[in-house]
């Protein structure tokens, strides 16, 4: 190891070479070995020094990228009156700006994987500033779901998966606890950012809020700076690859100009320069061949994908993650305007904290407290999460018996809470397809519950502008997510079938005969 490599467990700057370690190799060299998939192995996870600063610098990332999007309960009745659009319509800006980032989670875990958490974590903070500025100037709520709702969402979703893979790799015994607490940095800025954005709406309205707001993401970008991993990006690898076969074809080349030219030889040389006129003439030929190389790369990219989903937990924890986002993201966007539309009118103006603050803080306290939990050897992770799905969809069940607004404060607190089980989510992958596929099975995860966060809040709000009334919505997606607890209960408890394994290949003997003449 160079003297300018630092260790691993080690806090310190960044390394100047590339910025990521080099631990020595276990001959005595400086490069890390390669495994057959183009990738290097991976080092011990350090649990400490270094990684502290990244566990510190995504929670502010994603205090600052998703402190908007999730207090988006804010800006809804300011859009509901300045563009006087439906309420199932403007519903599809809060929907879309929370799925879409973890719909688009395979692109966004394969992007991590080829270029590194630090260039995909500036990037995403480029799209959260630029998308929240743009929304700022929207002139109807089509443009506004572009800006505000796929721009936004696809940053925020980038961002989400590169702080995870990047502190999943530096952490391996503490690493419920580092997810709990990068995760919270999402509630915590939900809850600053919902008492922020309405003084801002007051005092400037909803077009300064959202360019100041905007500002701010830009700190991203200074966060993502001190992202320094632990292992060298696909992409890089390849690039330095490329490198390398090109300076030792550079050195034979001048190895064979010091010897005098053969005859072999200056037919050999007259054989390549009618080759490279060749494939200058059929250059399209060529460009085709390098698109057939990338399509079979991402071919087989994908089919490692999908060939994940043959894992029964990880499928049922699929579906239960989509119902589960299908049927806890609406109350956070619509019990503001239940208890506003309701009875409770007037202890609504006069409450000091929103009720999105509130959830916010629960989430906060149970992103912690659930990580925690998930660090204790006996506690099975997956059984901890299917316990808050199923007593999220009893909460959801009994909101439309809720009478007064200090119920539904209290209702608020405790989906808070339960909703902190996105926390589990990376931690059971890891456990159920290893830290090696985390990256790959946390982004089929992500899509599931992704496109059940972006068709919750429309169908609700058709439910409301059809019945005039939430009750319907919330008892059907409330049933829905106490079964897939069950289905996702029943396929972690029930033992698995066992596979064969594959039969020996057949002992091919050999006949030797001599024919002589």
């Amino acid at each position: 190891m160079s003297p300018l490599d630092p260790d691993p467990g080690s806090e310190g700057p960044p390394a100047p070479d590339g910025g990521f370690e080099r631990p020595p190799a276990p001959d005595g060299g400086s490069e890390r070995p390669l495994t057959p998939d183009g990738g290097s192995e991976r080092p011990p996870a350090p649990d400490g020094g270094w990684g502290w600063v990244i566990v510190v610098v995504s929670f502010l990332a994603l205090m600052l990228a998703y402190g908007s999007p999730q207090s988006v309960g804010v800006l809804y009745p300011e859009w509901l009156l300045v563009y006087g659009e439906s309420k199932a319509t403007t519903a599809w800006v809060g929907s879309v700006v929370a799925g879409v980032g973890l719909t688009v989670g395979p692109i966004c875990s394969v992007c991590v994987v080829n270029f590194g958490s630090r260039p995909v974590s500036i990037f995403s903070g480029l799209m959260v500033s630029g998308g929240l500025m743009l929304s700022a100037f929207a002139p109807s709520v089509s443009f506004l779901i572009f800006s505000y709702g796929i721009v936004v969402g696809v940053g925020a979703g980038l961002l989400y998966s590169a702080t995870i893979t990047i502190t999943c790799s530096y952490f391996d015994k503490r690493r419920g606890l580092a997810l709990g607490i990068i995760t919270t940095g999402g509630s915590v800025g939900s809850f600053l950012y919902s008492s922020l954005q309405s003084e801002l709406v007051q005092r400037l309205g909803l077009d300064g809020c959202l360019l100041i707001v905007g500002a701010l993401a830009l700190n991203v970008v200074a966060c993502a700076g001190l992202m320094r991993p632990l292992t060298p990006p696909r992409y890089y690898l390849r690039q330095r690859a490329a490198i390398l076969e090109q300076r030792l074809q550079e050195e034979e080349q001048q190895a064979s100009n010091q010897k005098p030219p053969t005859k072999d030889q200056v037919v050999t040389v007259e054989t390549k320069g009618l080759m490279r006129r060749r494939r200058s003439v059929f250059s399209c030929t060529a460009y085709v061949t390098v698109i057939k190389v990338k399509l079979r790369r991402r071919t087989r990219c994908l089919s490692s994908m999908l060939s994940l989903l043959q894992d029964r937990v990880l499928m049922a924890s699929c579906i239960t993650l989509f119902f589960y986002s299908f049927g806890s993201y609406p109350p956070l966007l619509f019990l503001e305007d239940l208890a506003r539309g309701s009875s409770m009118t007037e202890d609504a103006a006069s409450a000091s904290t929103s009720l999105v603050s509130l959830m916010s803080v629960g989430c906060c306290v149970g992103k912690l407290s659930l990580g925690i939990m998930a660090d204790v050897p006996r506690v099975d992770s997956v059984l901890l999460y299917t316990l808050t799905v199923g007593v999220s969809g009893i909460c959801v069940l009994i909101i439309p018996y809720i009478r007064s607004y200090l119920g539904l404060q209290l209702l608020s607190l405790v989906l808070g809470f339960l909703s902190g089980n996105w926390t589990l989510v990376p931690y059971v992958i890891s456990q159920v397809v290893g830290p090696e596929k985390l990256a790959e099975a946390h982004g089929i995860l992500m899509f599931f519950g992704g496109f059940g966060i972006m068709l919750g809040p429309p169908v609700v709000g058709g439910f409301y502008d059809i019945c005039e009334s939430y009750n319907a919505a919330f008892f059907i997606t409330g049933g829905f997510m106490m079964a897939t607890s069950i289905v996702l209960f029943l396929a972690a408890v029930l033992p698995r079938p066992q596979t064969r394994p594959p039969p020996p290949p057949p002992q091919i003997s050999c006949h030797v005969t001599t024919v002589t003449s």
